[in-house]
Order: structure tokens, then C-alpha cells, then sequence
């Protein structure tokens, strides 16, 4: 099967602008860029901005339940603790997602894939995280896999060390996740990722590190939940690891940035976190004067409910400073570089996936300034038509 997009006003490959020009698709893969090559079928762009599918690396999609409850307790201005021992919080939804059996999981993972790909993405990262003992863990990463296998989308899982069950030390169970759960997922082979969210509260900088070189030993990279809410040494200790990225960073200071940025460790920016919490956001732009690869991502989770990529690069510039090229190549090319894909996908060159977006705008400057709507008009996921709007 051959496709040609053709009446490109405005292309972003993943690193440039080229205007007035063609793309041809072939057997799912990108044959060539400006040749109008005889195509089984032919798709009008109609003289519109087409980019590569977005990339999501940093998402929680798989859970139960939801917290919009908390809505007003963010809006009087309590805390993410705070919330926390109100009854909200990620121990809530551990609750809830213990309880729910693995089709429901599935089900629900596949209704918010749905909204993410009507809306651009083609690649997603899925972190388990949520289950906080080893059965559920399991059931998590199990539900991921059955979804990488139904979705048009290419999935990613991680597994994540995310916080501590309640009654539970975390001397205890960071000795649980080395001994018992790591050990499974690593020869199910259910995660490709290993992920930890380092924090005061949470998992300390030594336990993070036990965590994640063991997950290492199974295969699994490492990632980092790292300088959320305080600065307690994570990103020293992802830059000593060579963690392939470290995500959030709000706290962060200047010399994290460049441990980081001498390591090659990609800084994925979650830019929709701090807008549900009323929190300051990243220094993005300091960041890429010192040199950081950044990436963008959702953190799509019950308490970050954002399934639209689009809405992310716009927070990115409007409230991180990034031009709209930086932001898209942040969602795109470095995302990919955030979960090990930019081989394949987060660009259009000769060679890769043909995970095309065609939108109903004229220029890529509209997807920041055009706020509020959906501007993909289709999808096209390995050469395959599968969003259109029409």
C-alpha cells in the first residue's frame, strides 16, 4: 500500500519548516519527502500544516477510577500532601485500581488512548504505578501489554516505583520491588522502562538508585520521577546512572540542569502538572541555553487529566518561554529521544513510521495560539488512515 499526502503548505519534519511539498508513504514506512511518486491513494493536505505524530513520553493511562472530588480542594489552594491525607491522592486511586479487574483496566486504558490519538498522538509511554503490591502491579503491566497489542498506537510500558502502601516502610518495600516484583516484570519481559518517583515522602536518592539499576539488571532503562516538589539530589543521581531521562524538574536548580546536560539525560517537562496544582513552572528556557535536550509530555493521570498533546506545547509557550518550533520538536523528535524511539518515529525522513498529522491550519505557529480546539484533521498511523474528522 502506497500513499502520497500531497498540498503540503507547511511541513515540520521534526527539525525544520518546508513549505509547498509531498510526502510518500510506502508499505507503512516514509519513502520520500517533495516526490510526487504514483500512490495507490492520494490525500489532499489542501495546502495545510502537517507535522509527524506527537509523542507522549511520560503517562499514567492505566488506573481506575477518577478525582475530580479533589478539583475544589485545589482550587481553595490545599496542597498535593494535603490533598493527600484528606483521602485524595495517589492512595486512592491505588485503592480503586486494586479493585477493578484487568478488563476493566483495559477497557478504560483504551477509551483515553482513543482521545489522545483523535488528538495527534501515535506514540505513548504507560507507567504502572498504581498498584503498590506485586499482584497488581503485574495486572497493570499485564492490561498495558493487551492494549499495546489492540491500539493503533504504539505503546511503551514502564514499570513505576511510585510511592509508598500505606502502613508500609519504605525500607520494606523498596526491598520488595528489588526481591519479588522487579525480578517478574524483568523475565515477563512486561516493561521496557524502569521508573521511580524520587521525593521527600516517597523513595529517598539510595533506595531510587537500588530500584533502578536492578530494573537495569532485568533490561529495563531507567527513568526518573526527579525535583518535583524538592531538590534532594535526584537529578545528580539520574546524570550518574545515565538515566535515558529525567521528568518533571520544577525544583531543579542551575547545577542539576548541567549535571544533567553533561550526561545527555533528555529533561521531560510536564508543563499541564503544575497548571492542575497552581505551582511554578520549569525554567525552560535556561534549561536549553544550557545546553538540555528537552522533551514535552502530558503526565496524563487522575490528577492531571490531559490527553491532548496540542494543549501541552501551548502551556509550554506560553508559560515555559519555548517558541513554537521548540515546542513541537520537544513533542516530537525529543520525546521520541525520552523512551529510546527516535529511530522510528518523531520525525518525517526517509526510513521511519509514517505517523503523519494533517491539520485544519495553515501554519505550525497556530498550534500554541489557536487554544481550546482540537486541530488535527487525520491521523495517519504507519501509513494507515486512522482518525479523520470528516
Amino acid at each position: 500500500m502506497e500513499i502520497l499526502i500531497d498540498n503540503i503548505g507547511e511541513l515540520f519534519d521534526g527539525h525544520r519548516i518546508i513549505r509547498d511539498t509531498c510526502i510518500h508513504i510506502k508499505e507503512g514506512r516514509i519513502e520520500s519527502i517533495g516526490v510526487r511518486e504514483r500512490a495507490d491513494e492520494v490525500i489532499d493536505a489542501e495546502g495545510k500544516f502537517v507535522m509527524p505524530g506527537f509523542i507522549d513520553p511520560h503517562t499514567h493511562t492505566v488506573f481506575a477510577g477518577s478525582r475530580e472530588f479533589e478539583l475544589e480542594w485545589k482550587i481553595e489552594g490545599k496542597s498535593y500532601s494535603e490533598i493527600a491525607e484528606m483521602g485524595g491522592g495517589i492512595l486512592y486511586t491505588v485503592k480503586e485500581t486494586r479493585r477493578a479487574s484487568k478488563e476493566e483496566l483495559v477497557k478504560q486504558m483504551e477509551e483515553r488512548l482513543r482521545e489522545m490519538l483523535s488528538h495527534g498522538t501515535t506514540t505513548v509511554e504507560i507507567k504502572s504505578g498504581y498498584g503498590l503490591d506485586r499482584e497488581t502491579e503485574i495486572k497493570m503491566l499485564e492490561a498495558i501489554q493487551e492494549v499495546k497489542r489492540k491500539t493503533k498506537m504504539d505503546v511503551v510500558p514502564t514499570f513505576l516505583a511510585h510511592a509508598i502502601p500505606s502502613g508500609r516502610e519504605a525500607e520494606e518495600y523498596t526491598e520488595e520491588i528489588i526481591s519479588e516484583i522487579i525480578p517478574e516484570v524483568g523475565k515477563r519481559k512486561l516493561a521496557e522502562f524502569c521508573d521511580v518517583f524520587c521525593e521527600k515522602g516517597y523513595f529517598d536518592v539510595e533506595q531510587s538508585r537500588r530500584i533502578l539499576m536492578k530494573g537495569r539488571e532485568y533490561g529495563m532503562l531507567p527513568k526518573i520521577h526527579a525535583d518535583e516538589f524538592s531538590c534532594i539530589g535526584c537529578s545528580r543521581m539520574a546524570a550518574e546512572i545515565n538515566a535515558v531521562s529525567a521528568d518533571h524538574l520544577l525544583m531543579a536548580g542551575e547545577e542539576e540542569m548541567k549535571t544533567l546536560a553533561g550526561a545527555g539525560v533528555v529533561a521531560t517537562l510536564l508543563p499541564a502538572t503544575p497548571f492542575v496544582l497552581n505551582t511554578s513552572y520549569p525554567d525552560a528556557r535556561r534549561m536549553k541555553e544550557i545546553g538540555l535536550t528537552i522533551a514535552l509530555a502530558t503526565d496524563f493521570n487522575p490528577n492531571c487529566y490531559v490527553a491532548n498533546m496540542q494543549f501541552i506545547v501551548q502551556l509550554a509557550c506560553y508559560k515555559m518561554g519555548m517558541m513554537p518550533l521548540e515546542a513541537l520538536r520537544a513533542a516530537t523528535i525529543n520525546a521520541a529521544k525520552a523512551i529510546k524511539r527516535d529511530g522510528e518515529v518523531g520525525s518525517i525522513e526517509r526510513g521511519k513510521k509514517g505517523d503523519v498529522l494533517i491539520t485544519n491550519v495553515a501554519s505550525h505557529k497556530f498550534i500554541p495560539y489557536k487554544i481550546g480546539v482540537n486541530m488535527v484533521r487525520k491521523v495517519i498511523k504507519e501509513g494507515e488512515l486512522v482518525y479523520s474528522e470528516d
